[in-house]
């Protein structure tokens, strides 16, 4: 299957320059980063070695290719392109559930800057995911020229994701109505996080939560309590969920808008004896407010489970892969690593299944076609 989707991929080379295919190279890609390459030397010198075992699957009829050879063509491949092929392939092979929650995250990957004299300075790419929780896999992305156009790139990614029955989660940057839009009309639910960039909104559920009787059944709020200990800490969450909109500027600019949510967190740090309090505030399609806390805690596992294993695991930011498409198209190919790495049953960590890659061929393959 992850053959069959990638195959349909548009080659950007022109015929005569065609030493080997297309789907070749990204087979030799993704098999050499799942096993711990990190760049375009350390891809071919993963092929040189495993050229037998590659030979099980794609045909190499003129060898490895070369790292320069590997870099100019993932450089020029439209990432538009690989994105559809990469969602072709996640949605083959991912079932999501009634009420999955889609968390939308931007990340920078802070080495792919330009800042060569002899070339136009570019700053670093930031990319744009879908995450979905419960799955435990992306989705899709796409990239912006910078973390001020998630606004306008958000739209884009919801309108290629199948996200009917699901809930999606954005941070403040995504408080936007045309994004409510977007959902509501691709038959989702939200819940998006408010803060100063919508200060009126802001400011009104601030003041609501602030003054309101939690207690008195006239201000229709539900609420519900979680504590969790460990580390030195005890973290007591409470969420608070009403479908009194009365108070809010204009709520009808907001389509689908049912409720508005505050998340309260109090840590207590035991060592220290000292406590803090941190209050988030949401709009939301939701009216239970167990679904809501449960939606607006789950947001947090595109952070723990993509982004920091790009950071940590795959180090996105000390890559200076740069040129061309290819900052985008590699970030591409390491969210489809941990997809297909997460997939392996093992009780190991990526890192640790990473590393045993590299030296199994038979984990490897398991990895990259079992599913």
């Amino acid at each position: 299957m992850l053959i069959k989707c990638f195959s349909s991929l548009e080659d950007p080379r022109v015929e005569r320059h065609k030493r080997h295919k297309l789907i070749d190279i990204l087979i030799l890609t993704l098999c050499a980063v799942i096993s711990g390459a990190e760049g375009w030397e350390a891809i071919e010198r993963f092929g040189e070695a495993k050229i037998d075992w590659l030979r099980k699957w794609i045909d190499l009829e003129n060898g490895i290719p070369s790292h320069d050879c590997i870099a100019r063509v993932m450089a020029r491949l439209e990432p538009t392109k690989v994105t559809e092929c990469f969602m072709m392939w996640t949605q083959s092979v991912t079932q999501l559930t009634e009420g999955e929650v889609i968390a939308i995250d931007g990340k920078t990957a802070r080495g792919s800057f330009t800042d060569n004299s002899n070339k136009k300075k570019l700053g670093a790419i930031h990319m744009v995911s879908a995450w979905a929780n419960q799955a435990g896999v992306s989705l899709g992305q796409v990239k912006t020229d910078e973390k001020s156009n998630e606004i306008t790139a958000i739209p884009v990614l919801l309108e290629l994701l199948e996200i009917k029955g699901c809930i999606i989660t954005i941070d403040s940057m995504g408080c936007q109505t045309a994004i409510a839009d977007k959902i509501i009309e691709k038959q989702g639910d939200y819940v998006l996080a408010v803060k100063g960039n919508q200060q009126n909104l802001y400011e009104a559920m601030i003041d609501f939560f602030a003054s309101a009787d939690v207690t008195n059944p006239l201000c229709l709020i539900q609420q519900n309590e979680k504590v969790d200990s460990g580390h030195g800490r005890i973290e007591t969450r409470r969420g608070y969920l009403s479908t009194c909109l009365d108070t809010l500027p204009h709520p009808e600019r907001w389509k689908g808008l049912k409720g508005i949510g505050m998340i309260e967190s109090e840590r207590f740090i035991v060592n220290q004896d000292t406590t803090t309090i941190e209050r988030r505030y949401y709009i939301t399609t939701l009216t239970d407010v167990d679904k809501f806390s449960h939606a607006a805690r789950a947001h947090w596992g595109v952070e723990n489970a993509l982004h920091w294993v790009l950071d940590v695991t795959f180090r996105e930011d000390h890559s200076r892969i740069r040129a061309g498409y290819a900052p985008e198209n590699f970030n591409i190919i390491r969210q489809l690593s941990i997809a297909l790495i997460k997939k392996e049953s093992s009780k190991i960590s990526i890192k640790a299944k990473r590393f045993k890659a590299a030296l199994n061929d038979s984990f490897r393959e398991n990895i990259m076609f079992a599913s």
